[in-house]
């Protein structure tokens, strides 16, 4: 790409950062998504890794319990069961956008599995490993490793449990044999759920391949018991050959399925406001083929504080001009800054040289570097969205459109660019569209038919009541995603709106239901939140009030949803004539 003598200097300033970063030896651990005021568990508050749930609401809990072992586990829920309580369940560090671990009122109580992650058995005779729901997916994928094995898919992040990642349909990239979802190689469960007082209030069952109810449990948001323990299937550990080719969008549309067919792990990062693309070419080699590649990309890596402040603070410059031109030049530095070490795959471990990277797939398919710490003070180097500092903050949408289906969604984005050709420079600065390949399941929530699966993230203004520059243009492409081609949201992800009408796109909801009624009658692992979600209480998930549109709580219907004293107010789509966005028009 052509760069003038600015960009450059840019660029320069980016890559000695970077290199600033890897000569770093103290680097601060993410803060727990649990506080409480004292040691004794009891008036806590719970949130998400990135400090704040989609209403911006505080999540209090009367008391939080840490088991170590499968019995303090049982007794836990018991204790919350014989008194009634609202239970849900928080990992490590929480990463899910959406209030699923919250209880709801304050009387609640959270089962924490941080201390929960002691079994990891792996049973090298008939390829499974049993594994607790508190474990770590980088010691889960690396343990395993050590006895000659994989676990052919997984999230990209590696900075989830077991259990969080299941419970929320997590996945990789890839329409090849059991598809990159991970609850397909899960063969086995077990869960404690509540009991009769005869029976102590909490009870073990456990679920296998071939019991209907496992269909329930591989993707269950945590509304049917305790995760106590996985088995996973698992394959022979094997190599993998990476190679990121940075072209044209112009055939997108018609190279966006048979690119998933052809490349067993591959996905594309779609920069749009450039018109470019990164297929990734992605696929098995022999185990003896030479290369002992990393990925460690380079979004995840540990950041100095002060890098990830002054990034924000010039986003939020840019948004306060009202100027998206200064966003395009940023966006298209950072992306040649990410071309430039290979996006953080390293051939050797320590540094990228060239394509392809070969590497043992523990060490390809997931990262995160920036969640490996040691507590310190002050914040030299952390996860860029860390929210003790004012560094990056943002929205995600992500959305599942049926392969049939995806070139027309990809052909309305491009319309939209058109049209407004700066209004997407924001999304490029956090990555762009990542499009990755999820095969269709036979979970009850899980997909309904194969889908190119698309993560989009992008700036969320520290007031809720302040609008975002072209906010109209990502309402409409989220609602184009969710309403026009019927996409199913991510459980893990998204803004309120994006689970409004969800309960009509899951023909295996009423089975999950039954299996829900069954194993939890009293509703006591369920909350306000996931009742609306799963249409268990009327009124759907959408808050109505002023400016609510501007957070995804609502679409509005009203100009005051949006910001009228700011000039944005509720129009119809561009290109999705059913789409009620906030569109900026000037007094």
């Amino acid at each position: 790409m052509d760069m003038d003598s600015r960009q450059m200097s840019i660029l320069l300033a980016y890559m000695g950062l970077w290199i600033f970063s890897l000569l770093q030896v103290a680097h601060t651990a993410p803060s727990s998504p649990v506080e409480c005021p004292g040691s004794s568990g009891i008036g806590c508050t719970v949130s998400n890794a990135y400090g704040a749930w989609p209403d911006r609401s505080t999540c209090t809990v009367a008391k939080v319990l840490y088991p170590t072992t499968e019995q303090e586990l049982v007794a836990a829920v018991a204790e919350g069961v014989r008194d009634q309580m609202k239970i849900k369940v928080v990992s490590r560090h929480s990463h899910s956008i959406p209030k699923l671990v919250c209880p709801g009122g304050e009387q609640g109580m959270l089962i924490s599995t941080r201390d929960y992650a002691s079994v990891i058995s792996v049973n090298t005779s008939t390829f499974t490993a049993t594994v607790d729901s508190g474990v770590g997916l980088r010691e889960l994928v690396d343990a395993i490793a050590q006895y000659g094995m994989a676990l052919p898919h997984s999230p990209y992040w590696d900075g989830v449990s077991v259990g969080g990642l299941l419970s929320t349909g997590a996945h990789g990239s890839s329409l090849w044999g059991r598809g990159s979802a991970v609850h397909e190689y899960v063969i086995g469960m077990r869960l404690v759920i509540p009991a009769s007082p005869e029976e102590g209030f909490a009870k073990i069952i456990e679920v296998l391949e071939g019991d209907d109810d496992l269909n329930a449990a591989k993707v269950s948001l945590g509304v049917l018991g305790v995760i106590s323990r996985v088995i996973f299937t698992l394959q022979p550990l094997f190599k993998r050959s990476v190679t990121n080719n940075f072209i044209s969008d112009a055939a997108l549309e018609d190279n966006i399925i048979s690119f998933g067919l052809q490349n067993e792990f591959g996905d594309v990062t779609w920069y749009p406001s450039m018109g470019k693309a990164i297929y990734r070419l992605d696929n098995r080699v022999e185990i003896n083929t030479p290369g002992n590649g990393v990925n460690d990309f380079l979004g995840f890596q540990r950041t100095p504080s002060v890098i990830a402040i002054a990034e924000r603070s010039t986003e939020e410059s840019s948004e306060v001009k009202m100027n998206a031109e200064s966003k395009c030049e940023v966006a298209e530095v950072q992306i040649a800054a990410l071309l430039a070490v290979g996006t953080g795959l390293k051939n050797d471990g320590i540094s990228f040289t060239g394509y392809p990277v070969i590497g043992y797939q523990n060490l390809i398919q997931t990262s995160g570097n920036c969640q490996n710490g040691l507590d310190a003070n002050p914040l030299p180097l952390l996860c860029p969205w860390d929210p003790r500092i004012k560094g990056i903050f943002f929205h995600q949408t992500a959305v599942s459109i049926a392969i049939s289906r995806i070139a027309s969604f990809i052909s309305d984005v491009k319309k939209l660019r058109s049209a407004r050709p700066s209004s997407l420079c924001g999304v490029d600065l956090y990555s762009g569209f990542l499009m990755r390949y999820v095969k269709k399941s036979d979970a009850y929530l899980g997909k309904t038919e194969d889908v190119v699966d698309i993560d989009i993230t992008y700036y969320r203004a520290d007031n809720a009541t302040t609008p975002r520059l072209h906010e109209d243009v990502l309402e409409e492409i989220e609602q184009i995603a969710l309403f026009k081609y019927q996409g199913l949201p991510h459980w893990g992800k998204n803004r309120n709106l994006g689970f409004e009408t969800v309960t009509s796109k899951y023909p295996n909801l009423p089975k999950f239901l039954d299996v829900r009624r069954r194993f939890d009658p009293q509703g006591l692992f369920s909350s306000e939140w996931s009742d609306a979600v799963l249409g268990i209480a009327s009124g759907g998930v959408s808050i109505l009030k002023d400016n609510c549109a501007l957070e995804g709580l609502c679409i509005c219907s009203e100009d005051r949803h949006c910001a009228p004293d700011r000039g944005y107010l509720c129009k119809q789509g561009k290109v999705f004539s059913n789409a009620r966005v906030c569109r900026y028009e000037p007094f």
